[in-house]
């Protein structure tokens, strides 16, 4: 541990803390829950038009995973419990579908990232804000990603 992310965890009070913690422990459900869903949808993508975006959800779920461990671990320097409850998977046998599913989650993750962020910032967290920095871009690259696939 350096000595930055030490300052940081003496920083906060307690109480802020504790909210950061839930928070975090929802952002790691979600990841678990994207996870799932990148696993399934890029497997059972239908139609030549998403043989380049199913590719890329491979990525994507690899890269969820990286989340999910890096917020776990930023839960545990904290003095919490990662959380091994898992948001609700959607799914759709609609190609078109998922990808929709699939970006309205990222859009809700980067949502709750920013709020995050500033807890992080508000309590002196500056190593878990910045951390988080690191993740909200490739969530907001997987928006683009899916944006492009859409059309939209």
């Amino acid at each position: 541990m350096s000595n930055s992310e030490a300052a940081d965890a003496e920083g906060a009070s307690s109480s802020s803390k504790a909210e950061i913690i839930k928070g975090l422990n929802e952002d790691l459900a979600r990841e678990y829950k994207a996870i799932i869903q990148y696993v399934v949808f890029s497997s059972t993508l239908k139609g030549a038009e998403y043989g380049d975006i199913a590719e890329q959800l491979k990525v994507h779920a690899s890269e969820e995973l990286a989340h999910a461990l890096e917020v776990a671990r930023q839960i545990d320097y904290l003095g919490g419990d990662p959380t091994v409850i898992v948001k609700d998977a959607e799914y759709s046998q609609d190609s078109k579908k998922m990808l929709e599913i699939d970006l309205k989650q990222e859009q809700e993750t980067i949502k709750h990232y920013r709020e995050r962020i500033r807890q992080a910032e508000r309590s002196g967290e500056f190593a878990l804000s910045e951390a988080l920095r690191d993740i909200i871009v490739q969530e907001q690259d997987h928006e683009i990603d899916l944006r492009d696939a859409l059309g939209i």
